[in-house]
């Protein structure tokens, strides 16, 4: 059973009022751009490493590598571990729902994934199904902060320190998220981060891996130049890799959306803030997410899932598009909802919980560009398909 768009096809595409996210270059990126192409260089250079300095200033992660995307990120952290004791075949835990680069960074780099189910209340991996998944090949522990939501680290962290196993955290929708006053990507080895347009910090595509592990920066920066020695752009091949650096005129963008992080994450916030307000009247018929004991959810986008585990999400999905709200499925389960990762041999039941929010949940954008008119129409228009 595949997870698919609500009436695929169905429907003309709408102009929509509520998208995912925008790209507005300002006078700061432009600064950047400007500099850029007047040094006639535009691949790694002045720029990247401005980003790379600022983010780790910023959000106080000792080391941070810029990458081409959320997604080499991902593949670069996971093939360092070769370097790490782990094997070709060895397995990385992941949960069963997560966006499907979260599964493809794993068998980039030649590792298995070992899939566990998520917590409903949550959206993340369920901690108390993590044990019973960790065997004799297992070597890290994939955790991945949907929706912005902090998974429950305190409990995975501590029985990965039990098994002596790497976490590894996807943060990629997670941008400034904490827990108990702890950043995420702090908790782990390694965390990662998207720049793509629908996150907090944008540079059109993009990416950052951050880590305290000064000799795991190291590999990383070998591994995203094709496995190069020691930074050195010669013929000195030391172990795997990819051409995964990002440029200039990406990271001159991403520089502009740093300097304006913490007034985006205010505007964010508060309109994450009001739509809980404003659909709080449907706590009978929706989950909402909201912050739990310790939490600061980063505002990346506003899950919802049907409290009828019965139901299906696709009326109220094309209710939404039909007014110009632009919604996605809340991923679903990769291995048993989608074809692509159906060579694994996993079967539709395997992931219960993933499975149902596959077929009653959906998300839509908050971004900053809102105005508060428009979180207002969102929250209007859910009401009324709920006849509300």
């Amino acid at each position: 059973m595949d997870v698919k768009t609500p009436a695929q096809g169905a429907l003309a595409k709408p102009p929509y009022r509520v998208t995912f996210g925008h790209i507005k270059i300002g006078p700061i990126a432009q600064g950047y751009l400007k500099e850029a192409i007047q040094r006639d260089w535009v691949s790694e250079g002045i720029n990247v490493r401005l980003l790379e300095e600022r983010f780790a200033k910023q959000f106080g992660y000792p080391h941070a590598v810029a990458v081409s995307s959320g997604t080499d990120a991902g593949m670069v952290v996971m093939t360092a571990l070769l370097s790490r004791g782990a094997k070709r075949g060895d397995e990385v835990i992941t949960p069963a729902l997560s966006f499907v680069s979260c599964v493809n960074c794993i068998l980039a780099a030649g590792l298995s994934p070992r899939f566990v189910d998520v917590e409903l209340s949550t959206l993340n991996l369920d901690p108390a199904k993590l044990e019973e998944a960790i065997g004799p090949r297992t070597r890290a522990i994939q955790v991945v902060h949907t929706m912005g939501k902090p998974c429950g680290l305190e409990k995975i962290t501590a029985i990965a320190r039990r098994h002596r196993l790497a976490v590894i955290e996807d943060c990629c929708e997670a941008h400034g998220a904490a827990l108990n006053g702890r950043t995420v990507g702090s908790w782990g080895l390694a965390g990662f981060f998207s720049f793509y347009a629908a996150h907090l910090i944008c540079s059109g595509e993009g990416g950052m891996i951050v880590t305290a592990d000064p000799e795991f920066s190291t590999l990383c920066r070998s591994v995203r130049s094709h496995g190069r020695r020691g930074g050195e752009l010669y013929f000195h091949f030391d172990r795997p890799g990819f051409n995964s650096k990002m440029n200039d005129l990406e990271a001159a963008v991403g520089l502009e959306g740093l300097h304006h992080f913490d007034e985006t994450f205010k505007i964010r916030r508060g309109h994450l803030a009001a739509l809980r307000e404003l659909l709080a009247p449907l706590a009978d018929r929706l989950i909402l997410y909201p912050d739990g004991p310790g939490e600061v959810v980063s505002p990346h986008a506003f899950p919802l899932v049907l409290k009828d585990e019965g139901a299906s999400m696709e009326g109220l999905y094309q209710h939404l598009e039909e007014r110009g709200i632009q919604c996605k499925t809340l991923f679903g389960s990769l291995p048993t909802q989608h074809e692509a990762f159906r060579f694994l041999n996993h079967r539709l039941g395997d992931f219960p919980v993933s499975e149902r929010i596959g077929r009653t949940g959906l998300h839509f954008g908050l971004h900053q560009y809102l105005t508060q008119d428009d979180i207002h129409f969102v929250a209007e228009s859910i009401r009324s398909y709920f006849n509300a």
